[in-house]
């Protein structure tokens, strides 16, 4: 990870939350660019994130943080965070090890709005 990011100061990052507890954070693979998943982290997560160079987020339906892949193994290498134009939504760039999705797909984005539930 950039040691850029091991220089943000918790200042500097209250910025994100200005207008909400939670940010969304779009994940992204580095090597081939696709979009992994979307999730969200607090201020406690995106410090952690930073601090770990591995990703955190906030589960809004456990209402607890938790390291992605911690249990499975599928974890994600941060290699940069992006910010918006409004400072409202990150971008992480990671290496992901494994799948990135609850389902074993590698992305949470592997099916058309019209298709069949499955």
């Amino acid at each position: 990870m950039s040691e850029k990011l091991n220089t943000f100061t918790d200042k500097n990052l209250e910025r994100f939350f200005q207008k909400s507890e939670l940010i969304p954070v779009i994940v992204q693979e580095q090597s081939t660019k696709e979009v992994l998943m979307l999730a969200y982290m607090n201020l406690e997560s995106l410090r952690k994130t930073l601090e770990t160079g591995y990703t955190w987020f906030y589960s809004r339906s456990r209402q607890e943080l938790w390291n992605k892949g911690a249990t499975s193994g599928h974890v994600q290498r941060v290699i940069e965070l992006y910010t918006d134009c409004d400072d409202d939504t990150l971008l992480a760039v990671v290496e992901q090890t494994g799948a990135a999705c609850h389902t074993g797909n590698h992305s949470c984005f592997y099916r058309t709005i019209g298709e069949d539930a499955q």
